[in-house]
């Protein structure tokens, strides 16, 4: 069951002018379920992309990252076909051929370039991608496309999560009311490095195509880039912003503008929130972790710590638990990375209560305390290294039996 996450409400969620979706049951890889999603983005946008760190990448993923290269000659990204039930990973140059040609089926559709359009899957790693089900499903898809359709689309995008996620806001540009819509799926495989994690945004604001690289790098910097569920970085993560332009203000042209501010705060919101929904629906969560890490010399160091902590998996079961056995974040600490750590100058809050002091147990704590903190469905742990002023936060989620299980029978 999720952490304090329910699912949204249609009415909740803001159409973007300029981007329709469409959603079919394609049977990729189970019947009578949510598993083919279009996305159909108008002339004259501009999109960018984060992909996963992970080496040994999918096939959709190397496939995205040439047509966002192609296609600035072509008239750009014009659509984008997403799959569930099957992750086209570790599939060699067959995968690289099968993605390619769902990208020149939904091309021949709407009567545009293969390079203009972008794919996207996540599922099952080492299985062949059913293609001509990806293609039998597209006018379903097509003929379903709307702009209203962002909840069944995070639906339609979901694997092992439990509750579909999205989140919408408005914001004022230059006097005029723009809009925020984004999607997320993913619960397990999760430790974005830019997790199995896929994200899509899209706004009618009027963005430079020279600042949405920038835009969306720093958007999931500070979102997706900043949760754990197990330290598995996937070989499928994606992240997508795409600014429609449809909006009657003056194009933005640099971040760093008030324009720029006010939607890259909008934008960063909504990024955060459908990364915080990762994790409250990680598999077999039962609790929402911050680990927020303070007084370092770099933020790089700080992050070090903060994951060291969160990738514990002593430390998450000991939160399952309610075990105050905090020796444990401690040790995590230590062996982080950073070689000249004092450890005398560790302080460690749990909440409210002061846990460590100098590197040692606070003469004032008491486990009680430590419990009662420890039961609460939401946690803060905090770290002062004692080394500077800068500062950096990460959040997890607990191990329980069931992740296990889930992971055990995923195949199931």
């Amino acid at each position: 069951m999720a952490v304090n996450l329910s699912a949204p409400q249609a009415g909740e969620l803001h159409p973007v002018p300029g981007v329709r979706i469409g959603i079919a049951e394609a049977g990729i890889r189970k019947a009578n379920r949510k598993d083919l999603t279009v996305v159909l983005i108008d002339e004259g946008a501009s999109v960018a992309g984060v992909f996963t760190q992970n080496r040994f990448c999918a096939a959709p993923v190397q496939v995205c990252r040439e047509h966002l290269e192609q296609s600035a000659g072509r008239g750009g990204i014009r659509a984008m076909v997403i799959n569930t039930g099957n992750a086209n990973a570790g599939t060699g140059q067959d995968g690289l051929v099968r993605t390619k040609r769902s990208c020149v089926a939904l091309a021949q559709k709407l009567d545009i370039a293969p390079e203009q359009v972008l794919p996207f899957s996540t599922g099952v790693i080492m299985e062949p991608l059913p293609v001509d089900r990806i293609e039998a499903g597209l006018p379903a898809a097509l003929a379903d496309a709307k702009a209203d359709n962002w909840l069944r689309a995070a639906e339609g995008i979901m694997t092992t999560d439990t509750v579909p996620k999205a989140f919408s806001r408005q914001v004022a540009i230059d006097g005029v009311t723009v809009s925020i819509t984004g999607i997320s799926k993913g619960a397990g495989m999760i430790r974005p490095n830019m997790a199995t994690m896929l994200g899509f945004m899209a706004t009618d604001a009027k963005v430079d195509a020279g600042v949405m690289k920038q835009l969306a790098l720093e958007l999931a910097e500070g979102s997706f880039n900043r949760v754990t569920v197990d330290g598995d970085t996937s070989t499928n993560d994606s992240f997508v912003v795409i600014a429609s332009n449809k909006a009657a203000h003056a194009p933005i042209t640099s971040l760093d503008s008030a324009a720029g501010k006010a939607l890259k705060a909008a934008m960063t919101d909504v990024a955060r929130l459908l990364a915080q929904a990762i994790v409250r629906d990680g598999e077999g969560a039962t609790k929402f972790i911050t680990v927020r890490v303070e007084g370092g010399q770099t933020g790089e160091e700080c992050r070090k710590v903060a994951y060291a902590i969160a990738h514990s998996p002593l430390v998450k079961t000991a939160f399952f638990a309610s075990d105050p056995n905090l020796g444990r974040i401690l040790a995590a600490v230590g062996y982080a990375g950073i070689d000249d750590l004092d450890q005398t100058k560790i302080d460690l809050h749990l909440d409210d209560v002061h846990v460590a002091v100098n590197g040692g147990r606070n003469p004032a704590y008491r486990e009680e305390d430590g419990q009662r903190v420890m039961k609460q469905s939401e946690i803060t742990v905090r770290v002062g290294l004692g080394r500077g002023n800068a500062a950096d936060t990460v959040w997890t989620c607990d191990f329980s039996h069931d992740y296990v299980s889930i992971n055990a029978d995923y195949r199931s």
